[in-house]
């Protein structure tokens, strides 16, 4: 298993950005245990203000796991979550939605000031929950994507449900080269006669245009076109026009360093200005279904590849190298981002026309 060490990304071992960690419809008053960035952390929705909370996972008082408890009485009663407050099963001391204890029931001496959780920025949105991490502890330096097809279902969007897909043993890394990789579509996922393939990188965000033939999702004559970028390190967007437009997301999480865990949805407008019916739902998860399986192609590789630390690449591959330049701005040190940037911001072209290869710089 490789780490962020072994790809020299960075002083930081988990990047800065924007992170799924739950399907929204999963989250509710009563706390859950979840595991990122080599953290246990507690995560329950207020039952004041239902907004999603999330908390580091041990009580300063004596370590015990606030989420993982089902025979404490303050459980047993339904009382662990009052109001956007957590109590500890074991001595019920109370922490507010920023981690602050407020309440130790016994005590006659006040609270301690270090009787403290680290609390994490979150943001519930197209039913997905997000967490912002950084290992400096600054506040998001960018925004997450829209998502606005979310609701938009009076156009004839229809929600995505997400798949969650479990963990890789792998670095992302390896999954953002994906972006990087012309020479993977046509073996892989059946593209034929790619026309174009561009990289932009703008800041935060990684883009790659493509446009080819397809075996089976289009006609011979056809072209194929994806615009697919990512927002930060940890979510991939990609839409597609066609019959039926469609918005595909991917979000990848590191668990522990060298882990990591993926989620999978797709959003398809089926219907014209009217709230899709059944049979237009279920052709909006037909979709979902055939982005899954192609999907499903890159995972079996990921889940059986040794880490490639260095990519021994002929200019054909694509701008495998600028990718990785990119994605190194979330590993080190806020205040360095722009000197990454600077590297690679800008069009990097690696096909321009049928057969017309661009070398890359």
């Amino acid at each position: 298993m490789a780490t962020t060490a072994d790809y020299g990304l960075g002083p930081n071992a988990f990047p800065r950005g924007w992170f799924m960690i739950a399907v929204a419809a999963d989250v509710s008053s009563t706390p859950q245990a979840v595991h990122f960035f080599g953290k246990e952390m507690v995560l329950y929705r207020g039952k004041g203000s239902g907004r999603p909370i999330l908390l580091d996972a041990f009580c300063p008082h004596m370590r015990v796991h606030i989420a993982k408890n089902t025979t404490s009485y303050i459980v047993r009663d339904g009382m662990q979550v009052e109001g956007d407050s957590i109590r500890c099963p074991a001595h019920g001391w109370r922490y507010n939605s920023n981690g602050q204890c407020d309440d130790i029931p016994y005590s006659t001496h006040g609270i301690p000031k270090s009787a403290c959780l680290k609390s994490y920025t979150v943001e519930e949105r197209a039913g997905c929950i997000f967490m912002w991490h950084d290992m400096e502890g600054g506040a998001p330096d960018f925004d997450l994507p829209a998502l606005s097809e979310w609701d938009r279902t009076g156009e004839g969007w229809v929600r995505w449900t997400p798949d969650h897909l479990g963990t890789l043993p792998i670095h992302p890394q390896e999954i953002l080269d994906n972006m990087s990789d012309i020479a993977h579509f046509a073996p892989v996922h059946g593209s034929t006669g790619t026309v174009y393939f561009e990289n932009v990188y703008d800041g935060p965000i990684m883009r790659q245009r493509f446009g080819s033939g397809h075996r089976t999702l289009v006609d011979s004559e056809a072209l194929l076109e994806t615009d697919t970028w990512y927002t930060g390190p940890g979510i991939l967007l990609c839409r597609m026009e066609g019959k039926h437009p469609s918005l595909m997301m991917i979000c990848n999480t590191p668990v522990k360093d060298g882990e990591v865990r993926v989620w999978f949805a797709v959003m398809a407008k089926t219907a014209d200005n009217h709230q899709p019916t059944c049979e237009e739902a279920a052709i909006a998860r037909a979709y979902h279904e055939s982005g899954l399986a192609a999907f499903a192609q890159d995972f079996e590789l990921w889940q059986h590849k040794e880490p490639a630390i260095s990519v021994l690449q002929i200019p054909d591959d694509g701008p495998f190298h600028k990718g990785r330049i990119w994605y190194r701005q979330f590993f080190h040190p806020r205040a360095q981002a722009a000197e990454f940037q600077a590297r690679v911001n800008g069009s990097h072209v690696t096909l321009r026309g049928k057969g017309e290869v661009m070398q890359v710089a």
